[in-house]
């Protein structure tokens, strides 16, 4: 195939990109080749040797490389083309050729090009090959090339210039992260904290008994006991907020074992603003690319951060579905939304399923942090080699549970009532009302009432008035309202 070139003017020699749009047409196989030798691989794919290979030898699964690692790529490899043409090191053609096929990657455009597995090399080696291949490809239909000849645009030489997987691939990592927990969590947890927020004001009037224990305690309002869950989401989310610091470090820039072998002075520096300034996050280059390639430390710390939000999300939903358990024969105090039917055989049965999601989605993402806590303790030497399983983890877990918090809030936190009849009468029956007793009559003696009362089937008053207590003063002493305090001034 002719490559036309520009004829006149100050690029004149040089490829022109021809506006084609995305796909092969083309049927079978096409030979490519690598250091290793020769493979065919589909002609319709953008892919090369090494991606063809990796899809050989590690097809263990069904779990692939999250796309959200290749969207990151390709802002990598567009800024290191932009580096390094602005540098005079990459021909501008060439770059712009890159830039414009990292773009379609970036865009989620190449999607089907990238098919890898989790399960591989575990620097990431052959997801980075992967798009130096297709990249390269693409690049080379755009100046009208023959698509395998490497040229006039060659994966290793021009899309990897300046380049390794040991530091590529972590910091496609860490772009993936930050916008994962931008776009899909931090939204999504700070709507269900407004959500719960707006609840807990709303019922902030309404006294309900107290458990400890899973036992009747001493009274406090609806509205306290949601602020509780509320103030706990929103420090979750400030952790998971401050957990992006790390990850804000970049280590590009260190290639191989973190000297810059092959990389230009600088290049970590500028590849890092030029990332900063396309993704309009405050990246920077990692202060030390030995911390930053040999461990996965800022990683680990985000995953952490997730699931402490997944451990308060937990207590929120494990709470609800019990205050809501009934309707008739449980606590029955919270009326949750009717989504759908509860059983296949029991008519009328409606069962708490978004706190059991929510619930389920938890559960995986403490099982997942071990996972991403074990990985990053098994870095050696200058490299830590459980990269994928990190990432496709703590992906995994920030998507689940930003989905599970968006779903929570609009199919049941939103929805959910009182019931004010039952609320009442447990506030009326409950025997820890005994406590605002004990000042004035002796924690003994309040102990007797109390268990008088049980045994006897009867109320509280009933059961002091029965101990000698006068009803005037039972009723002076014992208000609901007045022992709920306030709980929320430190006091």
């Amino acid at each position: 195939m002719k490559i036309e070139t520009v004829q006149t003017g100050e690029h004149a020699g040089c490829p022109t990109i021809r506006e084609l749009p995305i796909g092969i047409d083309a049927t079978g196989e096409r030979h490519e080749t690598d250091s290793m030798g020769g493979v065919d691989v589909p002609a319709d794919r953008y892919w090369g040797a090494q991606t063809q290979q990796s899809l050989q030898h590690f097809a263990i699964g069904d779990d692939r490389m999250p796309k959200r690692v290749y969207h990151a790529y390709g802002t990598v490899k567009k800024a290191a083309a932009l580096v390094n043409a602005a540098a005079g090191r990459l021909a501008s053609w060439k770059a712009e050729a890159i830039v414009r096929a990292a773009d379609e990657t970036a865009s989620g455009a190449l999607d089907g090009h990238y098919p890898l597995y989790v399960w591989q090399t575990g620097s990431g080696t052959q997801s980075n090959m992967n798009v130096n291949e297709v990249l390269s490809n693409r690049a080379i239909q755009l100046l009208g090339g023959r698509l395998g000849s490497k040229a006039p645009v060659h994966p290793n030489d021009d899309v990897n210039m300046g380049q390794s997987s040991n530091d590529t691939f972590p910091t496609a990592m860490h772009i993936a992260t930050v916008l994962e927990l931008d776009e899909v969590l931090l939204p999504a947890a700070d709507r269900l904290a407004a959500a719960i927020e707006a609840k807990a004001s709303g019922w902030m009037d309404v006294v309900k008994t107290g458990r400890t224990h899973l036992q009747d305690a001493t009274p406090l309002t609806v509205g306290q006991e949601w602020s509780g869950y509320a103030h706990q989401i929103r420090r979750a989310i400030d952790g998971v907020v401050a957990s992006r610091a790390g990850l804000y470090e970049l280590a590009a820039g260190g290639t191989a074992v973190w000297t810059g072998l092959n990389a230009p002075t600088g290049f970590g520096r500028d590849i890092a603003a030029k990332i900063a300034e396309l993704t309009g996050k405050p990246f920077v280059t990692a202060p030390n690319k030995f911390a930053a390639q040999g461990g996965l430390d800022a990683m680990v710390a985000a995953m952490t951060s997730v699931r402490g939000l997944a451990v308060v999300l937990m207590k929120v939903a494990n709470d609800m579905r019990w205050l809501a358990s009934g309707p008739r024969c449980g606590l029955g105090e919270l009326i949750l939304p009717a989504n759908e039917p509860g059983s296949s055989i029991m008519p009328g049965k409606v069962n708490p399923t978004q706190c059991e999601a929510m619930v389920m989605v938890c559960i995986q993402v403490v099982g997942e942090d071990n996972a991403v806590a074990f990985a990053g303790s098994q870095g050696n030497f200058e490299l830590n080699a459980m990269r994928p399983i990190i990432i496709n983890n703590t992906l995994h877990s920030i998507r689940v549970l930003g989905d599970a918090c968006e779903k929570f809030r609009t199919y049941s936190v939103e929805g959910t009532t009182l019931d004010r009849k039952r609320i009442d009468a447990m506030v009326e029956r409950s025997l820890m009302l005994v406590t605002a007793l004990a000042p004035v009559v002796g924690y003994d003696r309040a102990s007797k009432i109390a268990h008088r009362a049980n045994d006897e089937g009867t109320t509280l008053r009933q059961a002091a008035i029965k101990e000698g207590v006068a009803e005037g003063e039972f009723d002076r002493i014992v208000v609901p309202r007045a022992m709920t305090g306030s709980g929320l001034s430190g006091s």
